[in-house]
């Protein structure tokens, strides 16, 4: 990994993973919409990269239309890309969201289609080069879908589910694609969620994130004791599941 593009460069999730990155020659774009937080974790970063270049680009994930124009520029700024990390999204309050058509939609944009959005461009630029890699953070909650947050949860099924397809569309072509679901981390996402002993730090995730990218894993559970415990709640029957309070 010598050129990174990373969307949702201000995420903790983020952040994490790319203080692995090591290695002279080495530059990472960080691109999101907030630019004084994507400043801030490039600075950050800098102490603990020293000799990593670090470049910020300001860009909306709805903005579908500069979608293109993004990988253009990170192009002519890094002068080649090979890892595309796409770790960007909401956690809406389910309750409030569910009443909404508006909402809805809109989480569906900012959760799943904006994804699918710069996954088409990342694969064909790296289908046309015959390498590379995409990871792209999906979640556990796209598992199954439970009442207390179908929607965020269905969009990230929507994700892993055109992640997969996309890894078997691109395998030929000699291009990774990881899926990364992770549990529930301690970032400022999950601010406000009661708290529990599955909480995961984002540095063990970061770290989790950054070996999958090294090894090019096709899917990586963080931490991995989620693999079992979703193995479990799908093994459910759909007609006891729907009673449960989850």
């Amino acid at each position: 990994m010598k050129n990174i593009l990373v969307f949702g460069g201000s995420s903790k999730l983020a952040e994490e993973t790319i203080k692995n990155v090591k290695g002279p020659n080495t530059k990472v774009m960080l691109a999101g919409s907030n630019l004084q937080k994507l400043n801030t974790v490039m600075n950050d970063l800098k102490t603990w990269n020293s000799d990593v270049e670090f470049f910020v680009y300001q860009i909306n994930a709805l903005e579908y239309d500069r979608h293109q124009q993004l990988f253009d520029e990170t192009i002519k700024i890094l002068g080649d890309l090979d890892t595309v990390l796409i770790a960007h999204g909401t956690l809406p309050d389910n309750e409030v969201v569910r009443k909404s058509q508006e909402l809805t939609i809109k989480e569906f944009n900012i959760n799943c289609l904006s994804v699918i959005s710069l996954c088409t461009i990342a694969a064909n630029y790296f289908e046309s080069k015959k390498n590379g890699t995409i990871a792209v953070i999906s979640s556990v909650a796209g598992e199954r879908g439970r009442q207390s947050n179908y929607i965020y949860g269905s969009a990230k099924a929507g994700v892993s589910a055109y992640l997969q397809g996309l890894r078997n569309r691109m395998n030929e072509f000699g291009v990774n694609v990881i899926t990364i679901k992770p549990g529930i981390v301690k970032t400022p996402m999950t601010t406000g969620m009661p708290d529990s002993p599955l909480f995961a730090k984002p540095e063990k995730v970061g770290k989790d994130i950054y070996n999958a990218l090294v090894s090019k894993k096709d899917v990586l559970y963080t931490p991995t004791y989620w693999k079992l415990i979703m193995a479990i709640i799908k093994s459910i029957p759909e007609g006891i599941f729907k009673k449960l309070k989850l």
